[in-house]
């Protein structure tokens, strides 16, 4: 079982650069794993494991990194006292993923002494957390027979819905989607449970997803549900709004210009990182496109999991997802004040956070008094 080691800071970072990069390989299970600590400015490093096959390790590094930004940004957003951390394994879950394995990862993850907490993810599910405690107890989104929040799927839907809310008050003034057109792209665990809320709320929902039956679970359940083929198709289903909630990378130059040449007006999913690289915000704002930055809007599941640190209750975290229509609004009020792009108005917002938290720590409070 080796593990390298780079980087070790503990000033917590607040732009590109991460405290700390874990290679885990256990050569016994077979398990190649990274966990990337970006920062603990606010507190130890959440966020979830993504076991993938990456088609290289370069691939999977950069993955890791731009995850782990990703939920500094996130969880000081969401005003948790938590720093931003992502692991990913590399391979094929349904082919390679074992309780060795899982064991194995646990086991780099207690070396870690709390530094860095894990949950769920692409690929993994609140089962393989459960086996991953028995080696480490930094783990959450566990399964509730076990203490745990269960599925963060159902709260992280919840927040986007929310954005998506926030968005339709920004652009319509009214918070509701009912008879709007919005299509979403990915409806495996998170866009399945979005689509409930979208129906519930009147309006008219167009989706996509390669797994056939992702598809079909979300026509049993909601049969008014128009599918298309393919992205491609979406993009050109004169929608208002468009919710990534697949992976990555889903806002590209050719598609922000298909959004905006079909007349689609806000775009707000549950995908991480959908900005395919720096200046698409501004593309998206230069088409008229109201754009609700993703590590906010998608922030409901790592309140659920947070919540689980100290005795998971639902409500109690329900209501703190509740807020991400709260600061949605601040967001675009804050963009549009400062003639910038949303994800531009909540980089610095989280930023902010991050800057005064972590000075605050480095306040030397004085020694008590002896009587």
């Amino acid at each position: 079982m080796l593990g390298r080691i780079f980087g070790n800071s503990q000033d917590g970072a607040t732009g590109d650069g991460h405290e700390q990069v874990v290679l885990c390989h256990d050569r016994s299970s077979g398990l190649k794993a990274i966990i990337a600590i970006h920062s603990t400015a606010l507190g130890p490093a959440l966020g979830g494991t993504r076991f993938f096959p990456y088609a290289s390790e370069e691939a999977a590094l950069e993955d890791a990194l731009n995850l782990s930004r990703g939920m500094s940004y996130k969880n000081a957003l969401a005003g948790l006292d938590l720093g931003g951390g992502k692991a990913v394994i590399i391979g094929d879950p349904n082919k390679v993923k074992n309780e060795a394995m899982l064991r194995a990862y646990g086991r780099f993850v207690e070396s870690l002494r709390g530094r860095y907490i894990t949950a769920c993810d692409v690929g993994t599910y609140v089962q393989d957390m459960d086996v991953v405690a028995r080696e480490t107890e930094f783990v959450t989104g566990r399964s509730p027979e076990n203490g745990g929040a269960g599925d963060s799927s159902i709260l992280t839907a919840f927040g986007v819905f929310q954005g998506m809310r926030a968005s339709a008050q920004a652009r319509w003034g009214q918070p509701t989607l009912r008879g709007k057109r919005v299509g979403v792209a990915g409806v495996g665990k998170v866009g399945h449970y979005l689509v409930g809320h979208l129906v519930a709320d009147g309006a008219v929902v167009v989706v996509t997803d390669p797994f056939e039956a992702a598809v079909n679970r979300v026509r049993a359940a909601h049969p008014e549900v128009e599918v298309v083929a393919d992205t491609a198709a979406l993009l050109q289903a004169k929608l208002d709004v468009y919710a990534p909630c697949a992976l990555g990378g889903a806002l590209t130059d050719d598609t922000v210009a298909a959004l905006g040449e079909f007349g689609t007006s806000v775009v707000c999913g549950a995908a991480n990182n959908q900005l395919a690289h720096p200046g698409v915000e501004k593309d998206l704002a230069d088409r008229g496109l109201l754009y609700a930055p993703d590590y906010l809007v998608n922030s409901g599941g790592v309140i659920q999991v947070a919540d689980e640190i100290d005795g998971f209750n639902f409500e109690r975290a329900k209501n703190k997802a509740t807020k991400i229509f709260d600061t949605t609004l601040e967001i675009f009020t804050r963009a549009a004040a400062d003639g910038v792009p949303p994800a531009v108005a909540a980089d610095r917002l989280a930023e902010k956070r991050m800057r005064e938290i972590s000075a605050l720590r480095s306040v030397l409070l004085p020694a008590a008094r002896r009587g």
